[in-house]
């Protein structure tokens, strides 16, 4: 808490409220054990009961007053944080792009993972749960579900190639050589019918298992090895043309098939660069503020870190405002130039048009007066 950076959001934030809740829990759980040897097993029932209710309704008051007050606060209320791309939920076309065939057999694996539970397979289970919840709440933390997907995945189907690869038929034991002494016949004549031959008395755990056939066997193998080919190319696809493209030069793809290269953010950046006075101040929306710095070398307003939401606001104000007053804005910045993307006649979906809701609502939150969603 000494960071400013950090500051007291490990206390006033509502994701470190589980945290903070299972130290609570550790500390109440060694208290629990104190009493428990001194106490008879009545009182301590009667005790434990009333602690529980008592603290129950402690918290749910606490919770309900601090979250009344603006000390507890949900981070998808505040618009600078819901604005970012990163943080809105996750759909069902991200978890296919980036997960392909596991959607379909993680639940597998984790049904194998349930079904022989032990001490271990909690923690993988409780993982799993506890990640695909939070995948769905925020797009960016697919990256802490996909390690647990990988691996309950990998159990899936190496559960179904043991079972659809291994010999399901059983060896029987070997049988009980004939012997020439009268009195061993007689005491093995269970084993044995009146020609001497070894009777076919096997028990229930020895008898052979109904074997499943080689053709059902062969297709089930070639239906996972395909998935799992599918499966690499799909993610060769998707590292080689969504997550190894940079982010400053865009490819899309014309009716025709033929592939168009979107390169107006360089060539925007490196007309700043050698255009404009190396001490200009340039006003753009803060998505744009770190390229703007290191592509064009111009001082911004805003960037990806910055933190002034007011600050953030009156740059939504000056964007969302008539152009008089924003001018006077800008002037009061001492802004030299204006950054605007527009993808309108290429249809780019990501320009500022798409962006200035975001904005007009951030500049609202500090400047009510002037500033109103309709």
């Amino acid at each position: 808490m000494q960071i400013p950076f950090v500051g007291f959001q490990p206390i006033r934030t509502s994701e470190h409220m589980a945290a903070a809740g299972v130290f609570v829990l550790l500390q109440v759980y060694a208290f629990l054990q104190y009493l428990k040897d001194r106490l008879t097993k009545q009182e301590f029932q009667t005790l434990f009961f009333l602690g529980v209710s008592v603290a129950a309704g402690v918290v749910f008051l606490s919770v309900i007053y601090l979250t009344y007050t603006g000390w507890f606060y949900a981070k998808i209320h505040i618009p600078i944080i819901a604005s970012v791309s990163e943080h809105q939920p996750t759909t069902w076309v991200s978890f296919f792009f980036d997960l392909h065939i596991l959607v379909c057999t993680f639940p597998a694996g984790l049904w194998f993972c349930i079904r022989n539970i032990n001490d271990e397979r909690v923690f993988v289970a409780l993982y799993a749960i506890s990640a695909v919840y939070f995948a769905g709440v925020m797009v960016r933390l697919m990256l802490t579900l996909t390690p647990v997907v990988c691996m309950l995945a990998a159990v899936a189907f190496s559960s179904v190639f043991e079972h659809y690869l291994g010999d399901d038929m059983k060896r029987q034991s070997p049988p009980v050589e004939d012997s020439s002494d009268e009195d061993d016949r007689k005491n093995a004549g269970n084993l044995y019918d009146k020609a001497g031959k070894v009777r076919k008395h096997v028990s229930e755990q020895e008898k052979p298992e109904e074997g499943l056939g080689p053709n059902i066997k062969s297709i089930v193998t070639m239906l996972m090895l395909m998935l799992l080919m599918m499966f690499a190319v799909h993610c060769t696809w998707v590292t080689s043309n969504a997550y190894s493209s940079p982010s400053v030069v865009l490819a899309s793809y014309n009716h025709d098939g033929s592939r168009n290269i979107l390169d107006d953010f360089r060539e925007a950046y490196y007309w700043l660069r050698q255009n404009t006075d190396e001490h200009a101040r340039v006003m753009s929306w803060w998505d744009y503020g770190y390229q703007i710095a290191g592509m064009a070398n111009r001082t911004t307003l805003v960037d990806n870190n910055t933190w002034n939401n007011s600050h953030i606001a009156l740059v939504g104000k000056a964007m969302s405002s008539n152009e008089t007053a924003a001018y006077d804005i800008m002037r009061s910045l001492d802004v030299d130039y204006v950054l605007i993307i527009f993808g309108g006649v290429i249809g780019y979906s990501g320009d500022d048009i798409n962006k200035f809701l975001w904005m007009v609502r951030i500049a609202e939150g500090e400047h009510p007066k002037d500033i109103r969603v309709s």
